[in-house]
């Protein structure tokens, strides 16, 4: 029966469920490989849980589903690539800095990450949601790049309603593109 795992992953964090069926489970602060809604991403294994009872769940504590699978164990080529991800992301961040002021978008850039994969770059953003994060993810989208602006603020990621809004997208995440 599969297991139910919370990691960390992200530059800005986030920790969510994973579906875990490794033959034997990673230990608390162990690197891991899961598969999130952006991708394949790097992260921290918190915590293992425990199975919900039947009786907890009819009292309204069943738990969330999960957002994906843990793939594996982070190996040292995982880890590597992950610094070398890291190193390139931070190149990225000064090209899109400046694409922000070209297009005179009123949005301060304050970070970028890659995801494991190298399938779409995140670029987090200060500030809600609002148009000018929309008109960067369609000025992404024009360029052919597979962009994901992920608005932040003092509480960290800015979330959206699930049945999405604000920034051309609906899976509950950033302004994907």
């Amino acid at each position: 029966m599969p297991e139910t795992v919370l990691v960390r992953y992200g530059v800005i964090p986030e920790v969510s469920r994973f579906v875990q069926t490794l033959a034997t489970p990673p230990e608390r602060g162990a690197p891991v490989i899961v598969n999130t809604r952006r991708g394949l991403e790097m992260g921290t294994l918190l915590e293992l849980l425990k199975p919900t009872s039947p009786r907890a769940a009819s009292d309204g504590e069943a738990e969330s589903t999960p957002s994906g699978e843990l793939v594996r164990l982070a190996t040292s080529d995982d880890r590597a690539w992950a610094a070398d991800l890291r190193a390139e992301a931070q190149v990225e961040f000064g090209v899109w800095q400046e694409r922000l002021r070209d297009w005179n978008l009123e949005l301060e850039l304050i970070d970028a990450e890659w995801t494991h994969d190298r399938q779409r770059l995140v670029l987090y953003v200060l500030g809600g949601r609002g148009s000018d994060t929309t008109k960067l993810a369609l000025q992404a989208a024009t360029l052919g790049l597979s962009v994901e602006v992920q608005p932040v603020d003092a509480n960290g990621l800015v979330q959206i309603a699930s049945e999405g809004g604000g920034c051309g997208c609906g899976d509950g995440g950033g302004c994907g593109t």
